[in-house]
């Protein structure tokens, strides 16, 4: 259905507002690097900063290539979200890099992760958007907004496409913390809390992918585990930093 000329000046508003504030993000993840004299990926504040430039940074050239302007409500509010805790529950003042993070793979590993956090969030909107339009398809009500969503079908394939893309960087970034670990502490893998939910966080996504291609299991079972995959990812991040100690916790928030 044709779009009506007010909500095209509306998108092309909110567009453009959204690169503004992405171009803002970037400001300050540059400065605070360059505030630093470091990579800024050295605390809570600092990851999510950064993981949110990606997350809208990829939604902007996702719109252009492949017009997924559809994303453009879940990505701002997650990065309204994300950038709000980091400047009030997260935010720290700038401080050295300690000890055990003075290493190339600091910037490998965290480059990896900030990276894999963007495509397993997309994908975790996208599979909530394709709940939403699943069932509104089942019901025969869809109308409003959502008729601005795609199928829930190519939904589907949206976030599949996300989370596979992801599952390999995440891999190489488990696997690069690993030699991190044996660098700095004598030891590949100590069963240290983050290190065993970053591997729970793997083996969910694993799952995703194997059930997808062995069982069929797409559609809502799919978008269930990507959701419960990118909650696991948020609770490695935030919930084993402010809850529990461990090697981990030499950064503070």
């Amino acid at each position: 259905m044709p779009v009506p000329r007010v909500s095209a000046a509306a998108a092309r508003v909110g567009l453009t507002l959204t690169v503004l504030g992405f171009a803002l993000d970037l400001g300050g993840v540059v400065l605070r690097g360059l505030a630093a004299q470091r990579a800024p990926w050295g605390n809570m504040l600092e990851f999510l900063t950064a993981a949110m430039v990606l997350v809208v940074g990829g939604y902007l050239v996702l719109v252009r290539r492949a017009g997924l302007g559809w994303l453009g409500l879940p990505v701002t509010l997650l990065a309204a979200l994300g950038n709000g805790l980091a400047v009030t529950v997260f935010y720290v003042a700038v401080a050295p890099l300690v000890p055990a993070l003075h290493s190339v793979w600091f910037l490998i590993h965290i480059a990896g992760a900030t990276v894999s956090a963007a495509a397993f969030n997309l994908g975790a909107a996208t599979s909530v958007l394709y709940l939403i339009r699943r069932n509104a398809e089942r019901r025969g009500q869809v109308q409003g907004h959502l008729c601005r969503l795609p199928t829930a079908a190519q939904l589907d394939v949206w976030a599949y496409r996300f989370n596979a893309f992801a599952f390999p960087l995440w891999t190489f970034t488990v696997a690069a913390g690993a030699v991190w670990a044996e660098y700095a502490w004598g030891r590949y893998w100590g069963w240290d809390p983050k290190e065993t939910w970053a591997l729970v966080t793997w083996v969910i996504y694993a799952c995703y992918l194997h059930a997808r291609a062995t069982a069929g299991w797409r559609g809502r079972n799919a978008a269930i585990i990507a959701i419960v995959g990118v909650a696991v990812f948020w609770f490695n991040f935030i919930g084993i930093n402010l809850l529990v100690t461990g090697l981990h916790s030499y950064a503070g928030v």
